[in-house]
């Protein structure tokens, strides 16, 4: 039973229409063509208040006489409980993405999901060091080239669904998160790209970011997950928190590119 219904012919002559035209309710109409309009509370803005739950209990039993008004109400209370509007408190660093996450559920969820975001803490991120490790590599230029190359990619393949991620912000990273979380995509794609492609140009592009918006400077190493930005007193792996990134959905928000630039950031001169 909603608010507002309107039950067609044969189920009026199946409830029996003398029952149906019965119902308490704050109106009911029967239409010319023989349905019925049963109207259970006089403000549709008020439909999970505690009598208008009761009001919709009372109607849903004289129509279903199988059921029990005491199960009936209980459960209704309890949906209304769920729309209790709960006030978003997440954490600083990942309040940006986690902010959105929220109107991807179906209102019936919201609250009880923003609770559950509000209780939510990532780990503080580990993939930094220190001190640098010298650069190892015969042509450090060709292998920034190659980074450079592998973010290019990332853009290319993603402008359309992710457009900011052409300015290479702080704000393009949330997005990514946003659309890599809303698009199920450790759980959807092969692993095999995914490890392949997807991982490194996301640390290529990573690091791109730190280099451009916090002054940071490329230290390239020959096993790419230990090449290093480096930021104010420490160095940062980006390739290495990009492979974290991509392992599951959760990780994208444990370990999510918006945190990881929040962080760095706090170490910038």
């Amino acid at each position: 039973m909603s608010w507002l219904n309107v039950f067609g012919p044969k189920l009026v002559e199946s409830v029996g229409r003398e029952r149906m035209l019965s119902t308490p309710a704050h109106l009911v109409e029967e239409l010319p063509n023989g349905s019925v309009l049963l109207v259970l509370w006089p403000t549709a803005t008020e439909f999970a208040s505690d009598e208008a739950r009761v009001a919709q209990a009372r109607a849903h039993v004289h129509l279903r006489p199988d059921l029990d008004f005491d199960t009936v109400l209980r459960t209704l209370r309890e949906r209304s409980a769920a729309l209790v509007p709960a006030e978003p408190r997440f954490h600083p660093d990942v309040a940006p993405l986690l902010s959105r996450l929220p109107d991807e559920f179906a209102i019936s969820e919201r609250q009880r999901k923003i609770a559950e975001l509000n209780a939510f803490r990532p780990p503080v991120p580990e993939e930094w060091l220190p001190v640098a490790l010298p650069s190892d590599v015969a042509n450090p230029e060709r292998v920034l080239e190659s980074y450079g190359d592998l973010s290019e990619g990332l853009v290319a393949a993603l402008h359309t669904k992710v457009p900011s991620i052409m300015d290479e912000t702080a704000e393009s990273l949330t997005d990514l998160d946003f659309y890599f979380w809303r698009e199920d995509f450790p759980e959807r794609y092969e692993r095999q790209l995914i490890d392949g492609h997807t991982t490194p140009a996301l640390g290529a592009y990573l690091g791109d970011v730190l280099v451009r918006r916090l002054g940071g400077k490329w230290v390239p190493r020959q096993k790419m997950e230990e090449s290093q930005v480096r930021v104010g007193k420490r160095v940062w792996l980006p390739f290495l928190r990009a492979r974290r990134y991509m392992q599951s959905c959760q990780s994208l928000l444990e370990y999510s590119l918006t945190q990881f630039f929040r962080e760095v950031e706090r170490y910038r001169p």
